[in-house]
C-alpha cells in the first residue's frame, strides 16, 4: 500500500502540478517590461540597469549542469535549430514530417495548446504520459539533489525555488527524453529571440542547420523595437561552419544586412532563399492553409536536405524535392494553425495568429475560402497587444480579399479563460470591450458581444449557427491560448 501510494504521488498528474509551480515565460518577459518602464532618477539621469540578457546563457548552462548534462552531451543529437517571429511552428512541422520519412525524429516546440506533452514530440506525436512523468521526476530529482549539495534546506531543494523557469525546465526535459530514447535527429524551436534563448546553449557540433523564418515586431522589451534589432537576436542561432537558411527580403535591405553581418561574425554560411525561386515552384497544397506556407516549406526542405547531407543548391532543393518530401509537405499538420474542425454541423476554423502580420495572412487565406454571401461568426481575443490595431489590420485585409463588407454577422470577444469565474472572482473585460467597440466601427452591421470565458462564447456561437439562416462557420483567431481553449472544449478527450 505504501509503495502504491508513493508511486501514485509521482505520476503524470503530480508532474503537471509541479510544472505549474514554475515561473512562466510571461513572468520572465515581464521583468524586461518592468525594467523598461522604470522611471529615471531624481537627477533625470537613467538609473543603472542590469543587462537581463547577459546572464541568460550562463544561467541556462548552470541549470543544464545541475540536471547532469553538459553542452557536449547535446552533441549526441543533431538539431535543426529554428528561430523567427512567424512561421517557426510551420517550419518545425514541415521539417518533422519530412524527417519522419527517413527515421525517428524528436521535436521541441512551444507554446502548447492542450497539454505540455505537445512541446516534446517523438515521430510527430506528443510523448506518452508515463514517459513524460517518469522523465519529469528524473530531471526534478537531479535539480533537487544539486540544490541540496549547494546548501539548500530540504524544503528549498525539493520546491520550485530550486528549479528554472518553465521554458528552461521544458527545454532540459526535452533533451533528457531525446537522449534517453536514443533520438538522433531533432527539430528544436527557439522560445524567444535566439542569441539569449535557453535553447541556444547548443554547441555548433550539435547543430546540422539553422533557420530564421519570417521576422516581425514582437517581444519588444526583450528583443528591441525594430525588425533590425530583432533580426540580430534571431541570428544568434547561427553556428560556426554551419549553414543557416532564411528568406531573402529584397524590400528590407537593412534587415538582410544585419543577418549577413551576423553570419560573418559567427562564421556561419547564410543561404538566402529568393522569392522568385519559391514562386516559380509554387509550393505544395496541404493541411496547413495559406499561400505563404510555400516559404516555410522551402525553408524546411533546405534545412532537412542539409541535415541529411543531401548536397544540392537552394534552387534545386526547392524546385525539385523528392516525392517523399512532397508527400510530407502535404501531410504536415500543426494544431491551431489553419486548423478546421467539423463539429455539430459547424465548421470551426482555428488559427492562433497573434501579431499584425500573422493576422493579415489569416485574413488573406480565409477571405478566399468563403462563398459569396456566406456569413461567419468571429471569436477573437488578444490580451497582450493593441487589439484595435490588430482588428483594423485584419478586417481591412479580409474585406479587400473577399470584396465584401459583411463577412462577420457576429463577433464574440472572450477572455482566454476556458470556464467562467468563481463566485467571488471579477474578471477585467477592458480588452474585450475595446475589441467590441473597435468592431462596431469597422463593421457597423456586425453584432458584437463580450464574454468572460471561452465556453460561453462557444455556446453563443453554436446558438447563432442553429438559426436556419445564420452562419455555419466560426473563425477563432487572435491568440494561441484562445485557439487551444476552443479545441479543448470541442475535443475534451485531448486535454492534458
Amino acid at each position: 500500500m505504501k509503495k502504491s501510494s508513493l508511486l501514485s504521488s509521482r505520476g503524470y498528474t503530480q508532474a503537471l502540478e509541479r510544472l505549474s509551480l514554475l515561473g512562466s515565460n510571461r513572468t520572465s518577459t515581464r521583468l524586461f517590461e518592468v525594467q523598461k518602464a522604470a522611471p529615471s532618477t531624481a537627477s533625470d539621469k537613467p538609473a543603472p540597469r542590469k543587462d537581463l540578457n547577459a546572464d541568460a546563457i550562463p544561467e541556462m548552462l548552470t541549470w543544464l549542469r545541475r540536471a547532469g548534462y553538459t553542452p557536449h552531451d547535446l552533441c549526441r543529437m543533431r538539431h535543426i535549430h529554428v528561430a523567427g517571429t512567424k512561421g517557426k511552428g510551420s517550419v518545425c512541422a514541415y521539417a518533422t514530417t519530412i524527417l519522419r520519412k527517413y527515421g525517428r525524429v524528436g521535436t521541441f516546440t512551444s507554446p502548447h495548446l492542450l497539454s505540455p506533452r505537445e512541446r516534446i514530440a517523438i515521430d510527430g506525436e506528443p510523448v506518452e504520459k508515463e514517459l513524460f512523468a517518469r522523465s519529469f521526476f528524473e530531471v526534478w530529482d537531479r535539480l533537487t539533489e544539486a540544490a541540496r549539495k549547494e546548501g539548500k534546506t530540504a524544503a528549498e531543494a525539493e520546491g520550485p525555488e530550486s528549479k528554472p523557469f518553465y521554458f528552461r525546465f521544458m527545454t532540459i526535459l526535452a533533451w533528457h527524453i531525446f537522449i534517453n530514447q536514443g533520438i538522433r535527429d531533432v527539430v528544436f524551436e527557439c522560445g524567444i529571440g535566439g542569441e539569449y534563448d535557453a535553447t541556444n546553449v547548443l554547441p555548433a557540433d550539435a547543430v546540422s542547420a539553422a533557420v530564421v523564418s519570417q521576422l516581425g515586431i514582437d517581444h519588444v522589451a526583450m528583443l528591441g523595437d525594430t525588425v533590425e534589432k530583432i533580426a540580430w537576436h534571431k541570428a544568434g542561432v547561427f553556428k560556426r561552419g554551419k549553414k543557416a537558411f532564411t528568406r531573402r527580403l529584397d524590400g528590407q535591405p537593412e534587415v538582410m544586412a544585419v543577418l549577413r553581418s551576423r553570419a560573418e561574425d559567427k562564421g556561419a554560411i547564410l543561404e538566402e532563399i529568393e522569392d522568385g525561386i519559391v514562386n516559380a515552384w509554387g509550393g505544395v497544397k496541404g493541411t496547413l492553409k495559406g499561400d505563404f506556407q510555400k516559404f516555410n516549406q522551402a525553408l524546411a526542405i533546405c534545412a532537412v536536405r542539409e541535415h541529411l547531407g543531401l548536397e544540392s543548391t537552394v534552387r534545386a532543393s526547392v524546385q525539385n524535392p523528392p516525392e517523399e518530401m512532397i508527400e510530407a509537405l502535404r501531410e504536415a499538420r500543426l494544431r491551431g494553425r489553419g486548423e478546421v474542425i467539423e463539429d455539430g454541423g459547424i465548421q470551426w476554423c482555428l488559427d492562433g495568429a497573434h501579431t499584425k502580420d500573422s493576422l493579415i495572412e489569416v485574413a488573406r487565406w480565409y477571405g478566399q475560402e468563403l462563398d459569396e454571401n456566406e456569413k461567419v461568426v468571429l471569436i477573437f481575443n488578444q490580451p497582450e497587444r493593441e487589439i484595435s490595431e490588430l482588428l483594423t489590420a485584419f478586417m481591412s485585409t479580409v474585406k479587400a480579399v473577399s470584396g465584401r463588407e459583411d463577412i462577420f454577422s457576429h463577433s464574440l470577444f472572450t477572455t482566454n479563460d476556458v470556464e467562467g469565474p468563481a463566485a467571488d472572482e471579477i474578471r477585467d473585460l477592458a480588452v474585450q470591450q475595446k475589441g467590441a467597440e473597435t468592431m462596431k466601427l469597422l463593421a457597423s452591421d456586425c453584432q458584437v458581444q463580450t464574454f468572460n470565458n471561452i465556453r460561453d462564447g462557444i455556446l453563443e456561437a453554436r446558438r447563432i449557427c442553429k438559426d436556419p439562416g445564420g452562419a455555419k462557420r466560426v473563425l477563432v483567431t487572435g491568440s494561441m491560448h484562445l485557439a487551444g481553449g476552443v479545441i479543448g472544449i470541442l475535443e475534451p478527450w485531448n486535454t492534458a
